[in-house]
């Protein structure tokens, strides 16, 4: 599955257009980290299209159902459908490849940094600076709904300081626009 199959399967099975730039904002992210490590920029962009796609449709079933959807219907590789089920961390899957720890670590704060473009007045992304970032980060009040105890845990994981990770999902979504 190529990068305009995946995304066509995203948006036939994600109607919200917020959910939708979120799987667009991972997947930035981890198509920076693939040329950061030099991997596959076409299977970190799949993986972070998809990592979502059922959350909507299927949210109590999700990301299980998604997995089962793509096992019968994509040639996916397994590490695309373990990294997926890896980056919920209640499914149990441990997260052994740069892959899976890359979705984890970018999917949490992907969401921290959409959430400070949203209370910029321009609502652009090239207008948010780290410093702000990271003190929206230590306001647990601000984007209540993100878990910073997985962010701090994600950047843990691919061993990379907190920082270094901010600014790097960072230049990812300011890249994509």
């Amino acid at each position: 599955m190529n990068r305009t199959e995946a995304l066509q399967l995203m948006e036939a099975h994600t109607p919200s257009a917020s959910l939708r730039r979120h799987m667009l904002n991972v997947e930035a992210a981890m198509v920076w980290y693939a040329g950061h490590w030099q991997e596959d920029a076409e299977l970190y962009a799949v993986t972070g299209l998809l990592h979502d796609f059922d959350y909507e449709q299927h949210p109590q079933e999700h990301p299980f159902w998604g997995v089962e959807y793509l096992k019968a219907n994509t040639d996916l590789p397994e590490e695309v459908l373990s990294a997926i089920l890896g980056h919920a961390t209640y499914s149990g899957v441990p997260r052994e490849t740069r892959l899976s720890r890359t979705l984890f670590a970018v999917d949490e704060l992907t969401g921290l940094v959409q959430a400070a473009v949203l209370v910029r007045p321009e609502r652009d992304v090239r207008g948010v600076e780290l410093s702000s970032l990271k003190k929206k980060f230590r306001n647990r009040a601000f984007a209540a709904g993100v878990n910073r105890d997985e962010v701090e845990q994600g950047a843990q994981e691919l061993g990379v300081p907190l920082d270094e990770h901010m600014q790097n999902v960072l230049d990812a979504m300011k890249a994509m626009g």
